[in-house]
């Protein structure tokens, strides 16, 4: 304890760093995610004898993700023109992986909304945009929420492996313990990476029990007619 007493100062700099590098390739994964996978779900099928968009969206990402993280840190300053140190590597390369495992997921959870729904909402009036947003993201909101919290873990899980090019995360510790055959600081750089996943995941939970209130009460988001009011607004 009194090791972690006087080396508190870096501790907390490692975490906050590990906290602000994984927050962006989670949200800008998320947000480019969706319209790949709605577009990767919609043209899923060939047509007219040529290859599916989404089969061909799908296998792409299904390769990203195979690609070693270690071997995308490093090609990636070719690609930009960054340093092999600057931590946008880190960024883009996490991103990239969030994406692969994202837009698979978006394409099976629009999958999984009912055809009748969709149906029905058609019959009712809506257009293509308002089914999407007002019918088929709310109820293929679960399996994205299920989704989105695998690529938080996952994100802040490949983050410590960015310490084999420089960058200084939580990882660090693990290297410079094991340099220094010093297991206390392995498992503290352990517990603090569990401790950072788990707090992202509380959070995501409270955030799809927000946007989601009716999962609380067990039932489906109301299709309601355009133009109709609520009794309650009707009276």
């Amino acid at each position: 304890m009194s090791w972690i007493v006087q080396n508190a100062g870096m501790l907390w700099g490692v975490t906050l760093v590990h906290i602000g590098l994984s927050i962006p390739p989670i949200v800008v994964g998320f947000a480019l995610s969706l319209p790949l996978g709605a577009l990767a779900w919609r043209y899923r099928r060939p047509r007219r004898g040529r290859v599916a968009f989404g089969g061909v969206v799908l296998t792409v990402c299904s390769l990203l993700y195979a690609i070693p993280s270690i071997a995308l840190f490093m090609v990636l300053p070719g690609l930009l023109g960054t340093g092999i140190l600057d931590p946008v590597n880190v960024e883009v390369a996490l991103t990239l992986y969030a994406i692969a495992l994202m837009v698979r997921t978006t394409a099976d959870a629009l999958g999984s909304v009912e055809p009748d729904v969709r149906q029905s909402s058609r019959a009712l009036g809506y257009s293509r945009s308002q089914r999407f947003w007002r019918v088929e993201l709310p109820l293929a909101g679960p399996p994205l929420l299920a989704g989105l919290r695998v690529v938080s873990v996952s994100t802040v899980s490949l983050l410590s492996v960015a310490a084999l090019v420089g960058v200084n995360t939580l990882g660090h510790l693990f290297l410079n313990g094991f340099q220094r055959d010093f297991p206390l600081e392995v498992a503290v750089g352990i517990v603090g990476s569990v401790l950072i996943a788990v707090v992202f995941d509380l959070i995501l939970v409270a955030i799809g029990r927000i946007l989601m209130p009716w999962r609380r009460a067990g039932a489906a988001p109301r299709i309601r007619r355009r133009g109709t009011r609520r009794p309650a607004e009707a009276s």
